[in-house]
């Protein structure tokens, strides 16, 4: 995922990746749109991953999940879904 997300090759949005945000580490981050992108694996366990993800949209983040295999069998649809999520999305009230 990151080799499509990097060099701002979706739409020019810049996305960086391994962010930690209040002591949590997110996997890519369009901070312009405030969107996190989280590949899940197995080792994610779902009531730590549903706290987190409530505490960083309480602080104005927007969390899209997918699992690897969506990634790494469907990367066109997981595309099309970050897309439409960034266009859906107001840019950051700071920017």
């Amino acid at each position: 995922l990151w080799s499509v997300l990097r060099g701002r090759q979706l739409n020019g949005f810049k996305f960086r990746k391994q962010v930690e945000i209040d002591g949590y580490i997110v996997d890519f981050l369009c901070h312009e749109r405030r969107l996190i992108i989280e590949v899940d694996g197995g080792q994610h366990i779902p009531e730590r991953d549903a706290r987190r993800t409530a505490y960083l949209e309480s602080q104005g983040f927007r969390m899209i999940r997918f699992w690897n295999n969506d990634v790494l069998q469907n990367l066109d649809g997981v595309w099309a879904v970050i897309e439409k999520a960034l266009e859906t999305m107001p840019p950051h009230p700071t920017r």
